[in-house]
């Protein structure tokens, strides 16, 4: 399987398929950072990222908005002192489709870079 941080997010429109409770639980374990809250009856994905300061979080900010914009596909992104909350969810289908996952996993890779 293609890790998910090197695949690319499909045209999403209304009606796509949520993703099912299997694999829910198969792309989680691929993405032990992250919970999966459900808010207004919409399960999304979400993960804080630290950092030592106001500065670098809002870098990562940038660079996950940046992500975002190139693969037109847009998360809510809290910026804080010392933190980054990224979360991803497909409005279009009012839930999880697995490119929130990709996204969720191309976030983890711009820690790592």
């Amino acid at each position: 399987m293609t890790e998910l941080s090197q695949q690319t997010c499909e045209a999403c429109q209304a009606g796509a398929p949520k993703v099912s409770d299997d694999e829910l639980a198969s792309l989680m374990k691929q993405l032990p950072d992250w919970s999966a809250p459900v808010r207004d009856g919409v399960l999304q994905l979400e993960r804080v990222y630290k950092f030592k300061n106001f500065k670098q979080a809002w870098a990562f900010a940038n660079q996950v908005a940046e992500l975002a914009e190139a693969e037109f596909h847009h998360p809510g992104i809290l910026l804080e002192w010392g933190k980054v909350t990224v979360t991803w969810w497909t409005h279009a289908i009012g839930g999880l489709h697995k490119n929130d996952f990709i996204m969720a996993a191309k976030t983890d890779a711009l820690q790592n870079d």
